[in-house]
């Protein structure tokens, strides 16, 4: 099709919807003046101006006057260490916030607890696992060992039991 011949079908297009009874589709289609809805015609910003699409709303209205309640307000002194609590989560709070919070100081400390319980992640299959204490490592030369390890799947947020060759270099 060419640039003429889609031009032509948008201007018989436009043409009909012009002739179209005045109804909330034809206001849908065409658009409305925003002059008759009560906005000035201005070239700057009317968000500045335009509060609500609705009369009776005010931006007053909409955020509450309030007070803050004394004992939230503390300062960076008065906050608890994450460093001085992390050693008391589960190991599913440690991974929520390994998996939730990337690229944080929460994340690393996360890690670092995780590998002080034994847990070591995988970095091609980025997913933390650990041997099963009921089942010893065979070690399948210098580089890697078979064994049972119980896998923390992120997608279904479970224990996975699996027998596996993990090579040495691919933990972190």
């Amino acid at each position: 099709m060419s640039a003429a011949e889609s031009t032509q079908e948008y201007a018989k297009a436009l043409s009909e919807a012009l002739k179209m009874p005045n109804n909330d589709q034809t206001t849908l289609l065409i658009g409305t003046e925003l002059n008759m809805l009560g906005l000035p015609d201005s070239t700057g910003l009317i968000s500045r101006s335009f509060t609500s699409p609705w009369l009776e709303t005010s931006r007053s209205q909409v955020d509450p006057n309030c007070k803050q309640i004394e004992s939230f307000k503390l300062s960076n002194s008065e906050l608890p260490d994450p460093a001085m609590k992390i050693s008391t989560f589960t190991d599913e709070t440690l991974f929520f916030i390994f998996y939730t919070c990337p690229k944080d100081t929460l994340q690393e400390l996360a890690s670092r607890e995780l590998v002080k319980r034994n847990w070591r992640y995988h970095k091609y299959l980025q997913v933390w696992l650990t041997k099963d204490s009921n089942h010893e490592p065979v070690p399948n030369g210098l580089n890697s060992e078979r064994g049972v390890y119980i896998f923390f799947d992120p997608h279904n947020w479970e224990r996975v039991k699996k027998e596996f060759v993990l090579f040495y270099q691919s933990i972190m």
